[in-house]
């Protein structure tokens, strides 16, 4: 599952629909070797053609429904500081099937402001507005000492998948995905490397 995202961009990249895709050129994305790549793509029903490859537009479409984002899913960003802003300003997730249609804050000199076509809403309206279906998932970029009450509210609201960008470990329900991104211990681990 951690590849398929890695193959994915590679094959977003390629431009025409026509083109084949190499199991060496996918390795390569992925930082494994071709084996594997054949292993993965054969688990999704794909065989490629011996010296020819695998065509990009029908492996491309397999993967986006094998993630979950063949159609576009609605993202929520709960923190308006500088992660939160620079996050909705990412132009990127948009390329990649993620539209960003609400961030909330509980700043009272941040609600009301606008960060780009979006403004900046009260946390209050949250659990309202999953249940209007506005978004199906959410980034937290708030403080530690906020982030497992807002993880809390979250899916108290039905919201099944998190990713979490505040410095400590939340805990989730069952049923509730979540994902870890804390930028302190990747460059902790890099300085080790380095």
């Amino acid at each position: 599952m951690a590849r398929l995202p890695r193959y994915l961009r590679l094959l977003e990249d390629i431009e025409s629909d026509s083109a084949t895709v190499s199991s060496g050129d996918l390795a390569d994305a992925a930082g494994i070797n071709p084996a594997n790549v054949r292993r993965d793509l054969s688990a999704l029903g794909f065989q490629g053609t011996r010296g020819v490859g695998y065509a990009v537009a029908p492996l491309r479409d397999r993967i986006r429904r094998e993630l979950g984002i063949d159609s576009r899913r609605r993202v929520a960003i709960v923190g308006a500081g500088n992660l939160g802003t620079a996050l909705a300003r990412y132009t990127g997730l948009g390329k990649r099937g993620f539209d960003v249609v609400a961030v909330y804050d509980v700043d009272p000199g941040r609600i009301g402001e606008s960060i780009g076509e979006l403004t900046i809403l009260d946390l209050d309206r949250v659990a309202d507005d999953c249940a209007a279906g506005r978004f199906e998932m959410a980034i937290l970029a708030v403080p530690a000492a906020a982030a497992q009450s807002v993880a809390n509210l979250l899916a108290e609201s039905g919201i099944s998948s998190i990713l979490n960008f505040a410095p400590m470990r939340v805990n989730a329900p069952d049923g509730v995905a979540i994902r870890h991104v804390d930028l302190s211990i990747e460059l902790q681990i890099l300085s080790y490397y380095g």
